[in-house]
């Protein structure tokens, strides 16, 4: 039986990716932050789709409380296969590169960043050694500001280059553990966090500013996880995914 923790789970594209593995057959557990009135929502959502479910609410920005999470996780579902680092937060105030604070940009690190590489390093830990014979994989959400620069956001950018980075570093420690690890770095997608600006870009997407004439879905991208994290690309790992309607594709 497959086990995923989701964090950032209670809505837009974790929600999406725990029901789309709920649908693959994974027991899921739901992270989100304390308090989140949402998260118990997602939770019975997902149990909707005929899987055990949990919630563990947690702001992965606090290292110290990773390791608990996980035997939380653990001691409602059984042992975890998967984790699907998805939370994530913008940055302060868009703005000029030459204003932004420090503020800003270390909160950009500690959770688009540094959070998804210590949960990874503790989920790891917890995996290696065990006996094992269902998939294992680890899945990314980063961005396609990983590559591309949205000056407004600088501080986003530099946070996602830096997460997509460690899951390169993690795929190559990782493998000959047998754990799998994929970046997936959604485009111009409908969420919360787009909120103020995706009329906009869905505007300029229609135009041609994406090679599929759309802004993308959490649904698009929760169908992608679940495709990873159910093993069904063999013979991989360390890719990354595109998953941004061909926006980033070289063009004359």
């Amino acid at each position: 039986r497959q086990v995923a923790l989701v964090t950032g789970a209670s809505r837009g594209i974790g929600l999406a990716a725990a029901l789309a593995l709920a649908r693959e057959g994974f027991d899921v557990a739901l992270n989100g932050l304390p308090g989140d009135a949402g998260l118990d929502a997602a939770v019975d959502l997902v149990r909707a789709a005929g899987v055990k479910a949990t919630a563990i609410p947690m702001d992965v920005a606090e290292i110290a409380a990773h390791a608990a999470a996980l035997e939380r996780a653990e001691a409602a579902l059984g042992p975890l296969t998967t984790l699907v680092n998805n939370a994530g937060v913008g940055v302060i105030s868009r703005g000029d590169p030459l204003e932004v604070t420090e503020a800003s940009y270390d909160r950009c690190q500690a959770v688009n960043a540094k959070a998804m590489f210590f949960l990874t390093q503790a989920f790891a830990r917890r995996v290696i050694g065990r006996e094992r014979t269902a998939f294992h994989s680890i899945v990314n959400v980063t961005s396609s500001n990983a590559l591309a620069v949205a000056e407004p956001r600088t501080e986003y950018a530099v946070s996602k280059a830096a997460a997509a980075m460690a899951s390169k570093a993690w795929a190559v420690r990782l493998a000959r553990e047998g754990i799998q690890v994929y970046d997936v770095q959604p485009g111009l997608i409908a969420t919360d966090l787009t909120a103020p600006v995706i009329d906009s870009y869905r505007a300029r997407a229609e135009a041609g500013l994406t090679l599929l004439p759309r802004v993308g879905t959490p649904e698009d991208i929760g169908t992608i996880i679940a495709t990873l994290a159910s093993g069904r690309l063999p013979y991989t790992t360390g890719q990354v995914i595109a998953a941004d309607g061909g926006l980033l594709v070289p063009r004359f």
